[in-house]
């Protein structure tokens, strides 16, 4: 008798189970996935290849790919070759294909074909999900972050890199030419040899050679660039972009993918991938993305204060949506030590400011800003004010008001009224970015283009969300549901 667990010996003949389905438990997730998956129409979902057709070899059919694919994200197996193989070897894909075993070629040109309908079987299951009663409460934290493109830094340029590498090859020239005059030198006064001389300058005048085609070639990336709207060109994914990222100085090539997530629990009920780095132009779009996802006549929303605009707040509240985030600290005066613009009282019965000092700014006139319409208060009572100093420069202090400005002003106290709102956003819509970067795993997209990577990103949260499900109700549960 020996002390450890004894394998079985490889010579060993065994009887496998009578049936492939002796192998997967009843409680397996790759039977809510193929419940899931035979429930859904896919002619009305938009897949190619539905209806076989009448010559040629016989193709797979939609669902068998689409089981492949949402089981290889729901266990972070991306790619189609690394699918392929699992097919020929993994128990549970080997079940849910029936011995099938497509080609990596297939597997990635279902993922090409048919974007636009695994997008919609990931807001199917949104809809399960609501129809289960997990998305009862009508209330979403709404966040974006940047995942990494297959573009690498070196091949994205702007204006400024193009200048800034022009900079660093004019200086490396000079130093080049500056290398051969000592050579020259060194050699007219007997230092060193001719053929060493001769050497120096041979490797000299090829990096010199060199850099005369690098710039070249920026030269005609640089037109590129310039004819570009947003003056920005990937080399090998056109539709990525260069995002500034948290840390200071740092950023990287990549998209922006933007969240809705309920505040429950934590499932992603609307999503959308944008190669824009900034996020104050997406609060309107997620917040009703997500409240048509959850057939709901209000929302209520919260965000960072990186959506804060006020055509955007306005657009949300006249469409039943109640927002909620802070507004960034861009006042001058403020960072400078003196009054900023909350310091003055809004009396809006008799549409006045009030100043730190007491004195009353009444309205002038309205201007266009920007396209808004800005009111403009002032008093003539600064040039004597005691607290001048601590308030302008100029000779009297205006303060301008937005023609909707009450709404940004209701946004701030519901926030005052609210001060958790922040945390819960924080714990509610990071989480699910977190998870699913760490289910990619410390690289990029796989897909190149942006409605390729749409496509791939729908299949990540369509992923996290299964997880999500299934840890919630549990897999039998599902699967009821689902049938039901």
């Amino acid at each position: 008798m020996t002390a450890f667990v004894q394998g079985a010996a490889r010579g060993q003949v065994a009887l496998l189970p009578e049936c492939l389905d002796d192998w997967v438990d009843e409680s397996n997730p790759v039977r809510a996935v193929d419940v899931f998956v035979d429930a859904l129409d896919l002619r009305d979902l938009g897949f190619d290849g539905v209806d076989p057709a009448a010559t040629g070899r016989p193709a797979y059919h939609p669902s068998v790919l689409l089981k492949l694919y949402i089981y290889g994200y729901l266990n972070r197996v991306h790619s189609s070759r690394r699918l392929e193989c699992e097919a020929g070897r993994n128990l549970e894909v080997i079940w849910l294909l029936g011995r099938l075993a497509p080609d990596h070629k297939t597997i990635a040109d279902f993922r090409r074909d048919n974007g636009a309908a695994i997008k919609k079987v990931c807001a199917q299951f949104v809809e399960l999900c609501r129809q289960m009663g997990l998305l009862a409460k009508a209330s979403v934290a709404i966040d974006g972050s940047k995942f990494k493109a297959v573009n690498s830094r070196d091949n994205n340029f702007t204006k400024g890199k193009l200048e800034r590498r022009l900079k660093q090859i004019e200086e490396s020239v000079a130093r080049y030419l500056s290398q051969i005059e000592t050579a020259d030198r060194h050699a007219a006064a007997g230092e060193d040899n001719l053929e060493t001389v001769m050497l120096t300058k041979t490797r000299l005048k090829e990096k010199l050679a060199a850099l005369e085609e690098e710039v070249k070639r920026l030269r005609a990336i640089e037109k590129q660039v310039l004819a570009s709207p947003d003056q920005q060109i990937s080399l090998t994914d056109p539709d990525c972009r260069s995002m500034a990222t948290s840390g200071r100085g740092s950023g990287m090539v990549a998209y922006n993918v933007q969240s809705a997530v309920d505040t429950t629990n934590h499932l992603i009920v609307a999503h959308e991938v944008t190669n824009e780095g900034s996020d104050r132009s997406q609060l309107t779009n997620m917040a009703a993305q997500a409240k048509a996802a959850l057939h709901a006549d209000e929302l209520e929303a919260v965000a960072d204060r990186g959506y804060f605009k006020g055509e955007e707040i306005l657009c949300c509240e006249e469409a039943d949506i109640t927002v909620t985030l802070p507004k960034p600290q861009t006042s001058g005066a403020k960072s400078e030590g003196r009054f900023g613009k909350q310091d003055f009282v809004y009396r809006p019965t008799e549409d006045v400011y009030v100043c730190p000092a007491g004195e009353t700014l009444k309205y002038y006139y309205t201007s266009e800003e920007n396209g808004q319409q800005m009111r403009s208060y002032w008093t003539n009572a600064c040039r004597t004010c005691p607290l001048k100093t601590q308030c302008t420069k100029s000779a009297p202090r205006r303060i301008k008001r937005w023609e909707h400005e009450a709404v940004v002003e209701a946004v701030q106290k519901r926030l005052d009224h609210n001060p958790q709102a922040m945390r819960v956003r924080r714990e509610t819509v990071e989480h699910p970015f977190a998870t699913l970067k760490m289910r990619m795993g410390a690289t990029h997209f796989l897909c190149k283009t942006l409605p390729k990577v749409a496509t791939e990103m729908a299949l990540c949260v369509l992923g996290y969300n299964l997880t999500r499900v299934m840890n919630i109700v549990g897999v039998t549960a599902l699967i009821k549901a689902i049938e039901a």
